[in-house]
């Protein structure tokens, strides 16, 4: 079981600029993996953490995946459940991982407000997509929409010296040095 999924991401590839994949851990077949978007409509420049747990009768169950990043999207709730039908009804054993982080790349480039789980969020990308971008940016930065706060996930430089800097996620008060 632990080589058919280490063979389906290590495999995995992607012809664009847009998204950068990393595999952070696997254990226990468990492992988290982080989506960077570069080239996305609403979300470009965020870095959102999945995780995913896979049963031992993968691929013939499918992956459970939650979003570890708050992030204000239709798709994903609060507590980072996703709303993807290839990790529900659609889901067959010929879909592999691979199959799974393009539907979630999928999520970012093209939000579904018609089978949200985030119901404020897909009334306002229905109703008004440039509050809904106005929204997206601001939790991205780290503040509040509407009474949930979210942290910042943007991308933060600091010059350290004339010709150094130091990239990190966070806020500024989080920088250590």
């Amino acid at each position: 079981m632990r080589d058919i999924i280490c063979k389906e991401l290590c495999s995995f590839q992607f012809t664009g600029k847009e998204m950068l994949f990393y595999i952070h851990s696997f254990l226990l077949l468990i492992t988290q993996t982080s989506i960077q978007l570069t080239g996305c409509h609403f979300c470009s420049g965020g870095t959102f953490l999945f995780s995913f747990q896979v049963s031992p009768i993968y691929p013939h169950e499918a992956p459970k995946v939650k979003c570890k990043t708050k992030v204000y999207h239709p798709n994903i709730d609060l507590e980072g459940n996703v709303c993807l039908n290839i990790l529900r009804e659609d889901w067959k054993p010929v879909l592999n991982i691979n199959t799974v982080i393009y539907g979630l790349y999928h999520l970012f480039t093209e939000p579904n407000y018609e089978d949200p789980l985030n119901h404020d969020a897909a009334a306002v990308l229905r109703d008004n997509p440039k509050m809904f971008e106005s929204n997206v940016k601001r939790a991205m930065y780290g503040g509040y929409v509407g009474q949930t706060y979210f942290p910042r996930i943007m991308l933060f430089l600091v010059w350290v010296g004339r010709f150094k800097a130091e990239v990190f996620f966070g806020s500024k008060d989080d920088r250590i040095f």
